[in-house]
């Protein structure tokens, strides 16, 4: 049997898997996604894409106005509420204007949240992972894996036949039961699977029930059903999920009770109502010990299954792919050693399950009081779990006297090592742009303008002597700061220089001027980057310090 190679072999293509070969395609680092169901999905399923996962995606070119136009498309608003009907006349509201509720992150990023449907988004990702060259094979499925210290070998499944695939690293983002995460023995916390929901798509006029260009979100609870009735969610449809009970399957939810139950959702009798599609799907939590097994990575819902109760698993899926294609870009090309990929699970795994419990809590809140014993209790403050998380790993300095804090409030930056790059308004030759917009292909330097010179000095030997993609900035020289603000959100004073990562994270600061800065930078990016011992520029790296190709 022959056998195909790929540097990355992706498994799943929902949100993170597509994520992941989206941006490693636009890295030129070859990769292969199977999966095993024909195509992206036709139901919304997850909606919503929060500023963090639109950061890290919008650095591929025309995605972010792609994004943008799907929620054009759809509508300009989002209203959440716990309710008996879409006719309830006192509902609870959970948030009654979204544009106003989150009108604060004009000020941390330039980056929007995206109100649309994730099956509009796996079509965009699709067709943009295939435009950039990853290797897409739908109705494909992994039979099995082996792995050994070089790399993994997978046995692939399509219509025609079986074929074996040897990939150096394989991402596995296979959902929540996770085949692979089961082959390999990870053991798993949580309070498991919470129940199950048939999801309802549906045609129906609902005018006179819901504003116009305008998504509603209702938590039902009434004597019939508990469950969630989604409008305008922009597939020419609406979404009913209704909460199995007892020995409830599939099966039991013929088209005329599904109209029924429709019915009773919007709190119109004599509804006219098209089913559409029906589909189930479990609610659980469940959080894996380990990210990383060998050369076997885990991301979205295999990494972190969570309620979908605050909008935030497919956001935090996204982030996940991209996250992972960062790192195993910079392992593939040489610019970083192989134990670099170990900060992938030290970073990304609290986060998940901070994330996962922060959306347990939601759901608790969303139930009726009976059912709450046990669940946490929400965030303080989830404007923290939504952009202000923290990093701790080797791939992060931290400072000393570091809390080790998760989570801290993006409202009030400081630019501390662990932390989100803040977002700070620049002046390049007439046109504003934000700090965030430095930020995505390789590392950034980023040097007050008083000893400036000496940092990109610097930064030019590094960047040639390791071989990385490293860009030098001088703020208030090449860049203008137009608000004065640059110094006061990156904790710097005049000679400072902060280092930003990929990711868009602060990786590590100076913030007063270094004696010596190419040998302190040297010994930085050595440290963060698991290079301790000199080396060459890696195999397959061409000048930009992308995967070379051909």
């Amino acid at each position: 049997m022959d056998e195909e190679r790929v540097p990355v072999l992706v498994v799943g293509g929902g949100y993170a898997g597509l994520s992941a070969a989206t941006l490693l395609a636009w890295r030129d680092v070859p990769v292969m996604l199977v999966e095993k169901h024909a195509s992206t999905s036709i139901q919304p399923k997850a909606f919503g894409v929060g500023p963090r996962a639109v950061e890290l995606l919008r650095p591929v070119a025309g995605l972010e106005q792609a994004l943008a136009d799907i929620w054009a498309g759809i509508g300009e608003n989002m209203r959440i509420a716990i309710a008996k009907s879409l006719s309830d006349p006192n509902p609870n509201m959970i948030i009654s204007d979204e544009v106003e509720e989150l009108a604060f992150l004009t000020d941390i990023t330039p980056a929007a949240h995206v109100g649309a449907p994730q099956a509009e988004i796996e079509r965009l990702l699709r067709h943009k992972a295939e435009e950039l060259g990853a290797d897409l094979r739908f109705s494909t499925e992994l039979v099995s894996l082996d792995q050994d210290q070089d790399g993994v070998t997978a046995l692939i499944r399509d219509a025609s036949g079986d074929r074996i695939v040897r990939a150096d690293y394989l991402v596995a983002a296979d959902g929540y039961r996770s085949p692979l995460r089961a082959l390999l023995n990870v053991p798993t916390s949580g309070k498991g699977e919470l129940g199950r929901t048939c999801s309802i798509m549906f045609d129906a006029d609902l005018t006179g029930l819901v504003r116009e260009r305008e998504v509603t979100l209702w938590y039902l609870q009434n004597d019939v059903f508990t469950g969630v009735i989604v409008t305008g969610t922009g597939v020419g449809s609406h979404v009913l999920g209704v909460n199995l009970s007892g020995s409830e399957t599939l099966a039991d939810f013929t088209e005329e009770r599904c109209a029924d139950l429709v019915r009773v959702a919007t709190g119109l009798p004599d509804l006219d109502v098209r089913v559409l599609d029906t589909t189930s799907f479990a609610m659980a939590h469940v959080l894996p010990d380990t990210y990383r097994v060998g050369r076997v990575f885990f991301a979205g819902d295999a990494a972190h299954t969570m309620p979908p109760t605050g909008g935030q698993g497919g956001s935090t899926a996204l982030q996940d792919g991209c996250d992972l294609a960062w790192r195993l870009w910079l392992v593939i090309t040489g610019q970083a050693g192989p134990a670099f990929l170990d900060t992938y699970d030290a970073e990304r795994r609290p986060i998940g399950a901070l994330t996962a419990d922060a959306q347990l809590a939601n759901l608790g809140v969303r139930m009726p009081p009976a059912a709450r014993v046990g669940y946490p209790e929400p965030l303080d403050d989830p404007v923290g779990a939504l952009i202000g998380f923290r990093y701790h790993s080797t791939a992060i300095l931290d400072e000393p006297g570091d809390d080790g804090s998760i989570l801290e409030d993006p409202r009030v930056p400081d630019g501390r090592p662990g932390s989100r790059a803040p977002h700070v308004v620049l002046d390049w030759e007439g046109q504003r742009i934000s700090t965030i917009d430095l930020f995505g292909s390789g590392f950034v330097l980023l040097a007050d303008r008083e000893g400036g010179q000496a940092w990109t000095d610097a930064g030019r030997v590094v960047k040639e002597r390791l071989g990385l993609l490293l860009t030098r900035v001088v703020v208030d020289e090449e860049l203008m700061d137009v608000e004065g603000r640059f110094r006061e959100r990156y904790g710097v004073s005049g000679g400072g220089a902060v280092l930003v990562r990929p990711d868009g994270y602060v990786a590590w600061r100076s913030p007063h001027p270094d004696p010596d800065p190419l040998a302190t930078l040297e010994d930085v990016l050595r440290r963060l980057l698991n290079r301790q011992v000199p080396a060459l520029t890696g195999p397959g790296l061409s000048p930009d310090g992308r995967a070379a190709t051909g």
